[in-house]
């Protein structure tokens, strides 16, 4: 016997969609079923790895943790990664498949559908519910050929769809109304219910605008949902959901340049959610300011996101924050920019080509069509504090400063780089922050001690907060009464 399944569509993009799906699945885990996440497609460069070495969005690994399980290559089985403007690197199922430009990825698309399709079945095998999480907007009537994100997906799986807006960007009335307008009759008919999301001040001066809504549409009201402050706490996915300005009240300073393919901000949660930490995300056109570390995030598009780095004249800011005795830390993307040569023979991330690198460490990398993807346990170097995380990269870097590694993986293996002085490093793994004992090691080393939490129970307690909250402003029961 099938589960039942329930898609949630959005009037667009960042309504909140990934993160209602994640606080419903915990609160429907919670009462006892057995729940899977699953987006057909997704599109971002914030990445996590799957026991089997495979790749899939953050967004449904954090939603596979609300659900209490292990995530899947199954729960997103579409997974595109930008490297520019309009190209993207595709993932099926959790492994390369191809790269194409917007265009190319428009023919391909109804190949990938039966893979798409076999993904939901799978999970509809072990599950009560499939919550089905849609991508961008419902009405995008120009891509609805070939469609398998949003209404395309929920034709060929038969399923009901929910459609959430979002009241804190204004206009949500005529999104949600005119999605109704524009949409041909049989995917309308699919919307059975919508949601108002991100509602801000008094509740009860929106009850006209709902009943206008259920009247003009005919869906039901599944509920508004207020602005909930906590899930702050929780991994953005998109660099929309980055704050802005300085985040924290600690007395140490880090700073990170807000580059176009960033990828896997989420590293430096664990690391903002630490009290002696004021964090930045410092964007284009502005310098970076004072501090004591410069961190150079993850990139999808290394060389083309140095060049960007370059164009801002945080080359030059970075330059004389070192001068001034900073500190710098490079993770996967911005570890390979801090050596001497970065070569792109082959095009992997864009045109094929080659750049001198930063020059802070005696590494060089080549990038290569093979791809590491793997998660790590190990020590950091000298402290021999743990750590754990994973491994996403196109590349292999050599050179005389491997010669003193940052990091030590179970099995003996080394990872990154440090320099003589110890105040410039790189590392390939993810999640270095995510382990009490090395953010506690990372923290001593400019004199400040750690909160000690573990990133994994302050997830979850977030998410537990999320799931009373739906609870209380979401007809949860109306809502299974229709998947």
């Amino acid at each position: 016997m099938k589960s039942r399944a329930l898609m949630f569509q959005g009037t667009g993009s960042n309504v909140g969609k990934s993160v209602l799906v994640a606080g419903l699945a915990r609160a429907l885990s919670r009462r006892g079923l057995v729940v899977r996440p699953f987006k057909p497609q997704n599109m971002s460069n914030n990445a996590a790895v799957t026991a089997d070495g495979g790749e899939i969005g953050r967004a449904q690994a954090l939603q596979a943790l609300a659900c209490g399980v292990a995530p899947s290559v199954h729960m997103n089985p579409v997974l595109l990664k930008p490297q520019s403007e309009c190209g993207s690197q595709i993932i099926l199922q959790g492994r390369l498949w191809g790269q194409r430009q917007a265009r190319g990825y428009q023919e391909v698309k109804p190949l990938l559908m039966p893979s798409v399709l076999e993904s939901f079945r799978h999970l509809q095998a072990e599950a009560d519910i499939v919550l089905v999480e849609g991508a961008g907007s419902a009405s995008e009537v120009n891509l609805r050929q070939g469609d398998i994100a949003n209404m395309g997906f929920a034709e060929a799986a038969d399923l009901p769809v929910i459609l959430i807006g979002d009241i804190d960007r204004g206009g949500v009335i005529a999104s949600l109304v005119g999605t109704s307008c524009v949409l041909p009759e049989n995917d309308r008919d699919r919307i059975r219910g919508f949601i108002v999301n991100r509602m801000r001040g008094d509740p009860s001066l929106f009850g006209p605008g709902r009943d206008f809504i259920a009247e003009r549409t005919g869906w039901k009201d599944c509920g508004l949902v207020p602005f909930f402050p906590a899930m702050r706490a929780l991994p953005p996915e998109d660099t929309g959901d980055l704050p802005t300005g300085w985040q924290g009240e600690g007395s140490l300073r880090v700073v990170v340049p807000l580059m176009p393919m960033i990828a896997n901000f989420d590293d430096l949660d664990a690391l903002r959610a630490e009290p002696e930490i004021t964090l930045l995300f410092t964007p284009p056109g502005q310098v970076l300011p004072p501090c004591d570390l410069v961190i150079l995030p993850g990139s999808k598009a290394t060389i083309s996101d140095l060049a960007f780095f370059r164009a801002q004249g945080w080359d030059i800011d970075l330059k004389a924050h070192h001068r001034r005795g900073g500190h710098v830390l490079g993770l996967c993307g911005g570890y390979q920019m801090l050596g001497r040569r970065i070569a792109d023979p082959e095009g992997v991330e864009g045109k094929p080509g080659a750049c001198a690198g930063l020059g802070y460490l005696d590494i060089e990398t080549v990038i290569a069509a093979s791809k590491t993807v793997r998660e790590n346990t190990g020590l950091i170097l000298p402290a021999l504090s743990c750590v754990s995380g994973y491994e996403i990269h196109a590349g292999e870097t050599t050179g005389a400063g491997l010669a003193r590694p940052l990091i030590r993986f179970a099995g003996g293996r080394h990872d990154g780089a440090r320099s003589g002085d110890g105040r410039v490093s790189g590392t390939y793994l993810h999640g270095l922050f995510d382990h009490p004992e090395s953010r506690k090691s990372f923290l001593a080393q400019f004199g400040k001690a750690s909160q000690g939490f573990e990133n994994r129970d302050r997830i979850i307690t977030a998410l537990d907060g999320l799931a009373d909250h739906l609870e209380q402003y979401l007809d949860i029961e109306g809502m299974l009464s229709l998947a």
